[in-house]
């Protein structure tokens, strides 16, 4: 009962937020007065000033989609120069050399597309430099590019008979000016005041209470957990026998960053990047209960706050709410599905009743358990975020199915901050076409005809994921170089592939932790998955908000298809379910669903 509480609550104290940060995200990127007005007007006048901006410039799609990659693509070029630089570069009082081409590309691509994946543990390769100017610059800006291109398809949606849908460069500064700057400065504030560290230091090594042994095996260095050292004379001892190659370490590194302030993008802005390897689970990144409940909280807050912000933006609240609740359900049941398993656990582990089952602990933080981590996963893969509490490689076949699942889906249930609900408008069009082939009717959306152009774009926007992760995956598991990366073999290997590169193809940026990457093959490959499922789907957006906004409105008749009734939201997630996740049964059932019945002995 108390889990189900938990549940309840983060799922409660999230919409509760999100309803007047909707409100706020419409009027400060409409442009119209908010209480931040008086102090950041001034601000963004500056730069429209400094940088020979012409707010008031209404761009047709070409401009704009011109001005979009055109602005990424130079911060791809700007963060693969510093990462590759970053040795000879100031700010390293680590001493980190430059990144191999293969890694920075890899990294470039994942900031830039708003993925944050990493093959790499941040404390041990990236200067603060490469963090706060490269990586930290790229959490703001990556994200609002995406709420940029929403709000020009919600005008493409709106206008009619015109040829504008905007201006990129006045939608880019709105939304970091008002948006992402102002909710994570308060953040940084509160997770300072909280004990997550805010240094420059580059870190510090610290005597630990009790010495340990280990020993350097070719993935590393092993703890010697059983060993017996012997103050005085140095000795190593397992079962009474002295280990010669065992090394006593008394010294721990402790990497400090300006960790609160990289941290609150990360989150809310649907990175999810690490400042450390072990992400939100290192206790310098979350390390209460309180800053786990913000985190959280954080993950999905924009992306669940942009779809009221439609509703107000389109005039009609309902067709907000309406694709508000169609997420939300999916988030509901695969939440439900997550934590019903990990609340389970494993037969195995009961040993016929021998043992008393707590659920699935395993690479579970002891500080949060089962219910806080399996919310954490479900929201953050759902939000294409990447940051984890908790190791996904170690929950139960279908509680980590569950988070791949979502993030296969292609962005949709909730998302990234804007290209996850244009990503769910695309399967809204869709919904609209087939039920308008199903009753004969022209099909129609906020009073517009869907015809075969906007059609085509929707189902660009709707396949790229699954094209891109097939594909990847598919010439990835045929590699031998592949299965070396692995740590695990059979089904779980399996799942491991299908994991990371639907991990990239969703922007997500989380991984199951069992597969090496840093590889020449795998970091280009992986890095160019990230790049094609960001920008084609945001072209695709484009277009169709050019589009429509050229379109004149239809009277709406008896009809006419309600998109905003309960009947269209179950459409909908049925599109949703048969378009994206029938795509991957095959896959699926190879890895997770073949993992599962060999868990409860039919395999």
């Amino acid at each position: 009962m108390s889990s189900m509480v938990q549940y309840i609550f983060y799922l409660a104290f999230l919409v509760a937020l999100a309803i007047p940060v909707g409100s706020y995200i419409s009027k400060a990127m409409e442009g119209k007065p908010v209480f931040l007005s008086r102090i950041l007007r001034p601000c963004e006048n500056g730069i429209y000033k400094l940088l020979h901006i012409n707010e008031n410039e209404n761009m047709g799609w070409k401009k704009y989609l011109f001005c979009a990659l055109a602005f990424n693509l130079a911060g791809l070029i700007f963060l693969f120069a510093i990462l590759m630089l970053q040795g000879v570069l100031p700010w390293n009082p680590q001493g980190m050399e430059g990144l191999s081409w293969h890694l920075a590309f890899n990294t470039a691509s994942s900031f830039v597309t708003n993925t944050n994946w990493q093959t790499y543990s941040g404390e041990f390769a990236l200067s603060n430099l490469s963090q706060s100017l490269g990586l930290t610059v790229q959490n703001f800006v990556s994200a609002a590019c995406g709420i940029a291109v929403l709000f020009a398809l919600i005008r493409g949606l709106m206008k009619v008979r015109e040829k504008g849908i905007g201006n990129f460069w006045a939608d880019l500064v709105r939304a970091t000016l008002y948006v992402m700057m102002p909710l994570c400065i308060v953040v940084t504030i509160a997770l300072i005041a909280l004990g997550v560290p805010q240094s420059l230091g580059g870190g510090k090594t610290v005597d630990i209470l009790e010495p340990i042994a280990v020993v350097q095996t070719a993935d590393g260095y092993e703890v010697l957990s059983d060993a017996e050292i012997d103050p005085e004379t140095d000795a190593v001892m397992v079962d009474g026998e002295v280990v010669p190659e065992a090394k006593i370490v008394t010294q721990q590194y402790l990497p400090l960053y300006p960790q609160a302030s990289q941290v609150a993008p990360k989150q809310a802005g649907t990175n999810g990047g690490g400042i450390v390897g072990t992400n939100s689970a290192h206790p310098f990144e979350n390390p209460n209960a309180l800053t786990n409940l913000f985190e959280m909280t954080l993950l999905l807050l924009i992306p669940v706050a942009l779809c009221f912000s439609f509703g107000k933006c389109v005039k009609d609240k309902r067709q907000g709410i309406a694709i508000f609740l169609a997420m939300f359900i999916m988030l509901v049941v695969a939440l439900g599905v997550v934590a019903s398993c990990e609340q389970a656990g494993t037969p195995q582990l009961a040993q016929d009743g021998a043992v008393q089952m707590i659920g699935n602990m395993e690479g579970k933080e002891t500080r949060f358990g089962i219910a806080t981590s399996s919310t954490w996963a479900a929201f953050t893969t759902a939000a294409s975020n990447g940051s984890v509490n908790s190791m996904h490689d170690c929950y139960t076949p279908i509680g980590g199915m569950i988070p791949m699942l979502l993030m296969m889906l292609g962005e949709i249930v909730f998302g990234g901050v804007g290209c996850g609900l244009y990503g769910m408008i695309g399967f809204v069009l869709l919904a609209v076409f087939i039920a308008g082939l199903m009753v004969g009717r022209t099909p129609e959306y906020l009073g517009k005809k869907i015809e075969s152009r906007e059609m085509r774009m929707a189902i660009l926007l709707c396949l790229a994921t699954p094209i891109a992760l097939l594909v990847g995956s598919g010439i990835a598991t045929l590699l031998p170089s592949t299965a070396d990366a692995l740590n695990n073999s059979g089904a779980h290997g399996l799942s491991e592939v299908l994991y990371n590169y639907a991990s990239a193809a969703g922007n997500n940026g989380s991984a199951f932790a069992g597969m090496g990457c840093d590889t020449p093959f795998l970091n280009p490959s992986i890095g160019l998955v990230m790049l094609f499922v960001r920008f084609v789907p945001m072209t695709a957006a484009i277009v169709i908000a050019g589009s429509m906004a050229a379109k004149k409105k239809v009277a709406a008749s008896a009809g006419t298809l309600s998109t905003s009734n309960a009947m269209f939201v179950f459409l909908l997630i049925l599109v949703v379910l048969i378009i994206g996740a029938l795509s991957y049964l095959p896959a699926l059932a190879l890895g997770p669903i073949a993992e599962f019945t060999q868990m409860i002995g039919i395999g």
